[in-house]
């Protein structure tokens, strides 16, 4: 036993010398500085980094391919159908009517009369109020019989000259003196018609002005208020980009915040004339008020259809997307299987909006399976799970 002892010493002396004990670990190598050792281990590491990193990746796939709780991406379908589209311009317009208008006199005097209350309803032509004529009855009357001497001479005048009596010029004469005595009365008469102050329509007297006793002046002071409320209309103003698709005759909806009342209207009267200041046209649009509710200077929201597509393709706007480029785009359903299909993108032009929805021009046809919900969170090529149709 002794002379095997003696025997193997040698040898593990000489394993050892040759580096056949154990390997020297990470800190043994670098604190003794032998950079060829501390290379060579470093490269071994790295082979077998690499060797692990495509193991863990290969069992890692075939996880997600059997295993049957992985992720799955749900989402919501929509499907894309014809529709008709009515594109509507938004904006706003006052009340008014042609027939609301301050009545002045046309005769300077003292406001003799006045023959109205506010509120009551007036006849057109009907006498209103009347000023003091100045004592020009009194000259219609005195210059009335003069008038009717003249008529008298120029009859006499005449009968003896139709029987050849007496010379031409006598009759010329009287002619002339009653045709001018006349005139004369006819023209004190429509001067005096003027103190007479007339509703020039039919309509309700809404304020009373100028009281009693006033003196008033000709085409200056204000006496009566008189209004029309069955004429009434709305005065809006349009941009001129608008100008062939706001037109007359174009359906309109106007919406009374007061009253909180809508009714529908048209466009009576488009204006011709481009306004240099601000680039817009005027229109007019008729609105019936029967019921007398509406009242001038209302404001009034109108919704004005400048545009219609029968066959529009319409989808939530919540719904598309943009890259850097500025290119839309949203994800339909490719190759459905049961509840399973892949995410498409399909790049869109849009139109008009309307609300939460827009019009799709090009990129989308009728019957296009779009993602709805979790749509922001898919990718091209990915596949999907439909929850809901």
């Amino acid at each position: 036993m002794k002379k095997i002892n003696i025997l193997l010493l040698p040898l593990v002396l000489v394993l050892a010398s040759c580096g056949g004990g154990k390997e020297k670990d990470i800190d043994t190598l670098i604190s003794e500085k032998n950079v060829a050792a501390i290379t060579e281990k470093r490269d071994a590491l790295k082979v077998e980094k690499a060797e692990l990193d495509a193991k863990i990746k290969q069992l890692s796939e075939a996880i997600e391919e059997i295993n049957p709780t992985k992720k799955k991406t749900y989402i919501t379908l929509f499907s894309a159908k014809d529709s008709i589209f009515s594109h509507y311009l938004e904006l706003q317009g006052n009340v008014d009517t042609k027939k609301n208008i301050v009545i002045t006199p046309e005769m300077s005097g003292i406001l003799k009369q006045v023959f109205v209350k506010e509120g009551q309803r007036v006849s057109k032509g009907q006498i209103l109020a009347r000023v003091d004529d100045g004592g020009m009855s009194q000259q219609v009357a005195q210059l009335q019989i003069q008038a009717d001497l003249a008529k008298t001479t120029y009859e006499r005048q005449k009968r003896l000259w139709d029987q050849k009596i007496g010379s031409e010029i006598q009759y010329l004469q009287a002619k002339s003196a009653y045709e001018a005595q006349q005139k004369a009365v006819d023209q004190i008469k429509v001067q005096l018609s003027k103190t007479a102050i007339r509703a020039p329509f039919t309509g309700v007297v809404d304020d009373v002005i100028t009281e009693q006793g006033s003196v008033v002046a000709a085409g200056q002071s204000q006496i009566i208020r008189i209004v029309n409320l069955r004429d009434m209309y709305i005065e809006a103003v349009i941009p001129e980009k608008y100008l062939t698709s706001v037109t007359k005759g174009k359906k309109v909806e106007v919406y009374f915040p007061v009253l909180g009342k809508t009714i529908d209207a048209t466009i009576r009267q488009a204006g011709d004339f481009i306004d240099p200041n601000n680039r817009t046209f005027k229109v007019e649009i008729a609105v019936p008020n029967k019921d007398g509710n509406i009242k001038p200077n209302l404001t009034a929201k109108l919704k004005i259809n400048d545009y219609t597509n029968p066959k529009a393709i319409l989808i939530p706007q919540s719904v598309i997307s943009e890259n850097a480029e500025g290119e839309q785009y949203v994800y339909i359903a490719d190759s459905l299987k049961g509840e399973t299909a892949k995410a498409k993108r399909a790049y869109i032009t849009t139109g008009k909006t309307q609300g939460d929805f827009i019009e799709i021009l090009k990129g989308l046809t009728n019957g296009d399976a779009i993602v709805d919900e979790g749509a922001r969170s898919v990718n091209d090529g990915q596949e999907i799970t439909i929850i809901k149709k």
